[in-house]
């Protein structure tokens, strides 16, 4: 009951913090995909979540640079969490799984495997909607896709 309990007030937590970030974040030029916050043994860490609000291409280094002094600045004059915690502040990463239309829109020219109709499908991500997704050539309505991930990909064959 008490790690129950715990594991509510950390959502709680997250949840302000999130809300506290959003306008941060969106000044930044970005989007707040999630704010978590966990115990690691003694420590507590605060990772933060950012992207680019749509559209293909990535947050670079100097703007990942920028958000983060933001938010460390936010994070500080609010002071939400009352104990010492590590600050992260990152991408959704190159590998990233796909749940959102705009998730896939992020992910168009990319690389992706996506479960269609109990189907595995591969192949690049053409162009997204909010309701369908080209893949490979294939139409698929968004409804229909269970699961998709970008694919690391080494060396792009072209096209």
């Amino acid at each position: 009951m008490r790690n129950e309990r715990r594991a509510n007030v950390g959502r709680n937590i997250a949840q302000q913090v999130e809300e506290q970030l959003a306008d941060v974040v969106t000044g930044a030029g970005l989007y707040l995909e999630g704010v978590q916050i966990t115990k690691q043994g003694r420590f507590t860490v605060v990772r933060v979540v950012v992207d680019l609000p749509d559209g293909p291409g990535g947050v670079d280094s100097d703007q990942l640079d920028t958000v983060t002094r933001a938010i460390s600045a936010a994070l500080d004059e609010a002071d939400p969490i009352a104990e010492r915690y590590t600050l992260e502040v990152s991408t959704p990463g190159a590998e990233r799984r796909l749940t959102t239309p705009r998730h896939f829109r992020r992910a168009v020219g990319r690389l992706v495997v996506a479960e269609v109709a109990g189907q595995q499908v591969r192949g690049r991500l053409e162009q997204a909607t909010d309701d369908v997704v080209h893949i490979g050539g294939q139409t698929y309505s968004v409804t229909d896709v269970a699961g998709a991930q970008v694919e690391l990909e080494f060396k792009r064959d072209e096209d």
